[in-house]
């Protein structure tokens, strides 16, 4: 299908672009989210400012406060980061399970996470990794993280006239283990489900867990419950199991041509607990 009429910008600045959106744009990156909800006329914005060409949004750097990862990096960047794959290794994996080597070189980290599709792989890693997301509008900016971030399908914080400048994530000290698993959908390649683990194991016994969780909700999660019950624990697989069987409780699944419900709670337990124990097997 053809998109509806709409006026293109390409912005030559953060300012410009910032007040195109302020002025009712819709900003466009990468465009592999944005472009073909448009062509099916599930967006049909009438002005577009395009933000992909932005320098001072494509960056990744280090700092005290963790790897700044600027809105317009592509997860083919994000995937082949030497400091990334160092320093955040669950980020970088979690990049090379996006789309196909197409979508990765095109799309970006700021406009998936704000995109927000239940199916995405980003989110799961962005809350076992308590990333933050740097919100910029013409009148200023401000932090929030990624719990608070994603709140429904397709639905987050962001307010009017606002757009993902950066996305922070940790740097990942020695002993960490990590791991995204996940079973696609063959076509698109979006998560059916998918699961994100760390894990800090110290003294035998695993001192820190966080697990993100996508494509069976609304909306990605931390598995609080299935945390819990690993904290203290040796990681044996009978534990494993058990925290992973916790993983789908009290959540409302997914139901669609690709999984019903009951088959995505099932696939949860299944990946979350390949997660785990990939992710405990890392461990120093």
């Amino acid at each position: 299908m053809i998109p509806q009429s709409f006026e293109y910008t390409a912005a030559k600045t953060i300012d410009e672009a910032l007040a195109a959106v302020a002025a009712g744009a819709k900003p466009l990156a990468g465009g592999m989210s944005l472009i073909p909800m448009m062509k099916l006329r599930l967006s049909a914005p009438e002005r577009v400012v395009d933000i992909g060409r932005l320098k001072e949004l494509n960056y990744i750097r280090e700092d005290a406060a963790g790897i700044h990862i600027g809105a317009a990096t592509t997860h083919y960047d994000v995937e082949s980061s030497g400091l990334i794959r160092g320093k955040c290794p669950l980020l970088a994996e979690t990049a090379a399970h996006i789309g196909d080597v197409q979508v990765r070189n095109m799309g970006t980290i700021g406009g998936s996470v704000a995109h927000a599709d239940p199916s995405a792989d980003y989110p799961a890693a962005m809350q076992a990794l308590e990333a933050k997301f740097v919100l910029k509008s013409a009148k200023g900016e401000r932090t929030i993280s990624a719990a608070e971030f994603f709140i429904d399908t397709f639905a987050t914080a962001l307010d009017m006239g606002e757009i993902v400048r950066e996305v922070i994530v940790p740097v990942e000290p020695p002993g960490v283990g990590t791991s995204y698993q996940k079973l696609l959908q063959p076509a698109s390649g979006f998560a059916i489900v998918g699961v994100a683990a760390r894990i800090v194991r110290s003294g035998g016994k695993i001192s820190m867990v966080r697990i993100g969780v996508t494509g069976l909700a609304g909306h990605s999660y931390r598995a609080a419950a299935a945390e819990d019950a690993l904290n203290g624990k040796s990681g044996s697989a009978a534990e494993i199991q058990n925290a992973a069987a916790l993983v789908p409780q009290g959540v409302e699944a997914n139901s669609d041509l690709h999984a019903s419900a009951e088959y995505r709670k099932h696939l949860a337990v299944v990946y979350a607990a390949r997660a785990l124990t990939a992710a405990l097997a890392r461990t120093a």
